[in-house]
């Protein structure tokens, strides 16, 4: 304890007292030459000019072994108290129990300063009187303690407002200021958060976009870059996802097998051969500093009390070009093909150390590139048809009410493998109400709000609504499912309960309750997909205006929403979105209202967009149980979805409606039941 703190970097004291046993992946004394990018960023952590270090790379870095190099430091150079920030209470004490239990028992150096005898995992004492607090991001344990060294570990993946008092790290920073020049705090983290302002443009060229989390906090710093010199030109550059090329063939292995990194100055391909000696060779290079193909730096570098660091996916020691490749372009196929922009997001972030903006956001579309591959199926706007290949038929309702009320339809083919034609557009402006009082007997405008028989237009209109088939055959499909918006103006959402219970109640409702499904829109981008709810069915008052007996699906809007625009995207089939070559201008205008931001789909404009909801409504109640468009077998697929010729829901010109009103039981079971209660 009396011993002066030791003359050496964190670097080197990581060479000295630490011993990795990794089987497989690398076993023995740490290596500075295996990731030489790590050697600035540890030794600034022993800075006085400094008071916050932070660390922005993917996954395959090394960047969490900093943290083990820095506690060697301290607990055998210069001891002091020490406190890692983990995500959560669980995810700290499994990481005291397993990677810091195994630091300790492999580098024997290290092992050997821990104090003797029982420890809590979440306080670790040294022989010296040091401790190392292992703890989570909350406001007991980021306030009221003074501690000159503090560590984040996955910044990006932890509450970003600790109980509505701020951030972590600034909380960390708060705890180390007694120590002033002789604190630090530090945050490593790849990015996770989606960018807030997709348009925005750099204003220098080591800014970083606009984002919460660990970029928000390296913008804050001197914004240091990791660069390598060219093996031909020697001029100096930023190696990015994007430098690397690969040969376009149908086969995702053999383009990432053959990737090369080129030069952005000659267009020399490195080889993946060449990527330790780049790395051998590589400089960190500060904001307002320029690294000439000599060898000097120039320029003034941007000054801040906080050293910050982004490097990208192409350096990181453990992890290859080619995995870059086949990982980028898979998530590509599956975003493609369905819409999830999961692995894309992840593959983006941990594998390439870029914050994430959807391709809806980064890439906007014009309604006159949908309306270029409209399709002459035949038909027209007043007498449509179902297109060729299609198996069935998605009716959509979205219901306005007020001075414009109306219900506005939507009717999608479905085709074999989820592609999806629009058919028909119309509106129901007018009620079966007279008005007594016009010499015309003009009939009222349709109030869905306020007159619950205006609801009982859809069953004929909509429900029972069939089309004519694109082979002049004279046959005729029904429509499979209806599905309609349940929210809206006051009364909207009661007066669609009370009409789902009168198709399932009332004789002339048909039995139809089975083929009509309510529909509300949830924005949480948490959410599943579709989640079957029963509103208020903890509601026990006579008057509610749902008794829990009504089911509605629950949509994911944004997930959905997201689903729609890459199926937009798509020119073939396996998933895209057909239009007919009637379609007005609307329709297009309407499909690309919204765009993407960070948090949700918004509508900046206020456009009309019913044509957009329509839509993801149509895909969101393709889930649903009685359809599963994603578990259909299109070799076997059920009558309901076969070819015309098999179809259940195809019948001929000659034979009237398809739908058939179920008989009414003999005995009514109901009075029976109450006789033997």
């Amino acid at each position: 304890m009396l011993k002066p703190a030791r003359r050496i970097t964190v670097s080197q004291a990581a060479t000295e007292y630490r011993y990795l046993n990794n089987p497989g992946s690398f076993v023995g004394k740490w290596n500075n030459d295996k990731t030489p990018y790590l050697v600035e960023p540890m030794d600034e952590l022993t800075s006085l000019e400094y008071g916050g270090v932070i660390f922005v790379g993917p996954a395959r870095t090394g960047k969490s072994d900093m943290f083990f190099n820095y506690l060697a430091h301290t607990a055998l150079t210069d001891p002091a108290d020490m406190m890692l920030i983990h995500m959560t209470q669980n995810t700290a004490r499994d990481w005291s129990q397993g990677d810091l239990a195994k630091v300790f028992r492999h580098s024997k150096d290290i092992g050997a300063e821990v104090a003797p005898g029982k420890h809590n995992v979440h306080d670790i004492r040294f022989r010296t009187g040091m401790r190392l607090l292992v703890k989570w991001p909350s406001i007991t344990e980021l306030s009221g303690k003074t501690i000159p060294r503090l560590w984040a570990m996955d910044y990006d993946r932890m509450e970003q407002d600790v109980d509505g008092e701020g951030n972590p790290f600034d909380l960390m920073r708060k705890r180390a200021q007694t120590f002033k020049r002789f604190g630090m705090a530090v945050a490593e983290s790849s990015p996770g958060f989606e960018v807030s302002k997709p348009r925005w443009i750099a204003r220098t060229p080591h800014e970083a976009p606009p984002t919460k989390g660990i970029l928000e906090l390296y913008n804050r710093g001197d914004r240091r870059r990791w660069q390598w010199g060219c093996q031909q030109c020697r001029e100096k550059f930023e190696a990015d996802f994007k430098d690397l090329v690969y040969p376009d063939s149908a086969d995702i292995m053999e383009r990432a097998e053959a990737v090369v990194l080129t030069c952005p100055h000659c267009g020399y391909p490195h080889p993946p051969s060449e990527k330790a000696e780049l790395n051998g060779n590589g400089k960190w290079i500060k904001e307002g500093q320029l690294w000439l193909p000599d060898g000097t730096v120039t320029g003034k570098a941007r000054r801040s009390d906080i050293a910050s660091f982004w490097m990208k996916g192409t350096a990181a020691a453990f992890q290859d070009w080619s995995s870059l490749v086949l990982n980028y372009l898979q998530a590509m196929e599956a975003y493609e093909q369905t819409g999830d922009l999961g692995p894309l997001k992840k593959t983006i972030t941990t594998d390439q150390g870029w914050p994430f903006t959807p391709p809806s956001v980064s890439a906007g579309r014009l309604p006159e590139e949908l309306k270029d591959r409209a399709e002459d199926w035949g038909g027209s706007k007043d007498d449509p048809v179902v297109a060729d290949g299609v198996r069935f038929l998605v009716a959509c309702v979205d219901v306005q009410a007020g001075s414009k009320s109306a219900f506005v339809v939507q009717v999608h083919g479905i085709s074999e493998g989820g592609d999806v034609a629009i058919l028909d557009t119309f509106k129901i402006r007018k009620s079966d109400r007279v008005d007594e009082n016009d010499p015309r007997q003009e009939h009222h405008l349709i109030d869905p709000a306020a007159y619950p028989e205006d609801w009982h237009l859809l069953v004929p209109l909509v429900i029972e609504r069939t089309y004519p088939l694109a082979d002049g055959s004279g046959r005729r499909m029904q429509i499979k499912m209806t599905v309609c918006d349940s929210g809206g103006k006051e009364g909207v959402t009661a007066n669609a309960y009370a009409f789902w219970r009168w198709l399932r109640d009332h004789e002339s409702g048909a039995g139809h309750h089975n083929r009509f499904h309510l529909v509300k829109g949830e924005p949480s981008k948490t959410a599943p997909r579709l989640r079957i709810g029963y509103p208020d069915s903890g509601r026990k008052d006579r008057n509610a205006g749902a008794r829990g007996d009504v089911p509605v699906a629950f949509l994911n809007s944004t997930q959905l929403k997201d689903k729609a625009y890459a199926m937009l995207g798509r020119r073939e089939g396996g998933g895209m979105i057909r239009f007919p070559v009637w379609a007005e201008n609307w329709l297009y205008m309407q499909l690309t209202a919204e765009v993407r931001t960070a948090e949700r789909w918004e509508n900046p404009s206020k456009k009309r967009n019913e044509a957009w909801d329509l839509l993801y409504y149509c895909l969101g109640i393709c889930l649903h149980h009685t359809i599963r468009i994603e578990q259909i077998n299109w070799e076997k697929p059920p009558k309901w979805a076969a070819e015309w010729d098999l179809n259940d829901l195809v019948f001929g010109a000659d034979a009237g409606t398809a739908f058939v009103v179920p008989s009414k039981p003999k005995f009514d079971l109901a009075k029976i039941a109450a006789q033997f209660a």
